[in-house]
This record gives structure tokens, sequence and C-alpha cells, in this order.
């Protein structure tokens, strides 16, 4: 089930692609929008040709890039005729992978559509050497206050790999975003069952209770012999 969020991108590229002509007096037939991490909407179409040409995704991204985007926290792909949601392609996901790793993507799904982090296309990815995409790390928006005020510093993730350096703190809200400029700090990597309580009580809880919350709340499939990442964080100036 979509978030409000992703239901408006869903819906701007099914509106662009419901436009596109059906004379085949243009090869477009694919419609994609992305939104940045301000909630900013941009939509594009393929470039249909007989070499293949571009794929709605790789537009929309340029389109995105032209304007001065932020980093990019949503992607979608629509076909004409009705077609609805469409994954994107094999050159498309390792684009997304390399310029956007920690976008989400709305894929179909059974009779409706559900977004999936961009790195879960690609299970056996080849990373570009010389890759250096902006960075996202993800928070509940029930996490802002806490965040903004300094109060909580640290996060512990499993399956949502964090990298040391700049990034944004981008808070889901289901019908918009919100962002913090941040760094993360470093990322320890650790066996679920052997949290320490020195590492929860960066987060307010001991090691049980981070055991608890995680499982409850978050990931009700991690078992002890799973491995997390612990993360630390602190707030920039913005400006």
């Amino acid at each position: 089930m979509l978030i409000a969020a992703e239901q408006r991108l869903l819906d701007a590229a099914l509106d662009t692609a419901s436009r596109l002509p059906a004379d085949g007096s243009y090869l477009n037939t694919v419609a994609s929008a992305v939104m940045d991490v301000h909630g900013d909407i941009y939509t594009g179409v393929n470039v249909g040709h007989f070499t293949g040409g571009p794929c709605a995704e790789l537009v929309t991204l340029g389109v995105a890039a032209a304007a001065g985007a932020g980093p990019i926290a949503l992607i979608v792909a629509a076909g004409d005729e009705g077609r609805g949601v469409m994954p994107p392609c094999g050159r498309c996901r390792q684009v997304l992978l390399d310029q956007q790793p920690d976008c989400r993507v709305i894929v179909p799904d059974g009779d409706g559509a559900s977004s999936v982090p961009a790195r879960e296309l690609l299970p056996y990815p080849s990373q570009h050497p010389d890759a250096n995409p902006p960075r996202l790390l993800r928070f509940s928006p029930q996490h802002w206050d806490n965040v903004v005020d300094g109060v909580k510093t640290a996060t512990t993730r499993f399956n949502d790999p964090a990298a040391p350096g700049p990034a944004t703190f981008l808070f889901e809200f289901d019908d918009r975003y919100r962002t913090l400029p941040g760094v993360v700090e470093s990322v320890e990597h650790v066996r679920f069952a052997d949290i320490t309580d020195a590492q929860a009580a960066l987060e307010g809880c001991t090691a049980d209770e981070l055991r608890t919350a995680l499982r409850t709340h978050y990931y009700p499939e991690i078992v002890d012999d799973d491995t997390v990442d612990f993360v630390r964080f602190r707030l920039v100036a913005e400006g």
C-alpha cells in the first residue's frame, strides 16, 4: 500500500502517461516521475528510437538534475494505454544504484503497487568505482523532535545500509517530506544478539529494550545471528 506522497507521485506519472500521443507519431510509450527530498515532482517520458533510446526514468532523472532538484527520494514509471506501473529495466536499476542508491522505487505488487529500496532491485550489484552519490538517512516522523533537539544521535538499522559522510536526513511524513542536513559519523556492524547496553544507551534504552523495539516495530523477521548497523550521526548547521 502506498503512502500519500507515493500516491501523489504515481498520479503524476499516470497523468503524464495518459497524455502521450496514441497515433504513433511519437515513439513515447512510458512516463516517469521522480520526487526529490523537498517533495518536488519532475516528470519525463522515454525517447523511442531504432537504437533503443533512453528510458523514461533516465530522462526524468536528467530533467530533475537540470532543474537543480535535491537528492531523489522516490521514482516510478507508468506505461501508456492504461498499462499502469512498470518496474525499471536492468540498466535503469544500475543507474539508480549508482546515482540515487537510497531512493525508493514504486513497482507493481499484485493488483496494486508498493515501494521498495532501489538497492533491492539488484541483489548482486556492480558498484561503479567512481560513484559518489548523495546519501539519505530515512527516519520515521516520530523521531523528528528528538533529532532536531539533539536527543537522538544514533539509530540501529537492518538491511538499510548507511555510509559515513554527509547525508540528508529524510523524515517520511505521510503527506510530505521534511529534511535536515547531517553527517553520518560512524557505522558499526554488530550481531543483533550482541548489541550492548552502551550502544543502546545512545538510543535511550537498554540492549534488551532496543532488541524488543526493533523486532516489534521495525524488523519482525530479524534473528539473533543477523548483522545490524549501529549508526551514529549529527546535524550540521544549514547554510
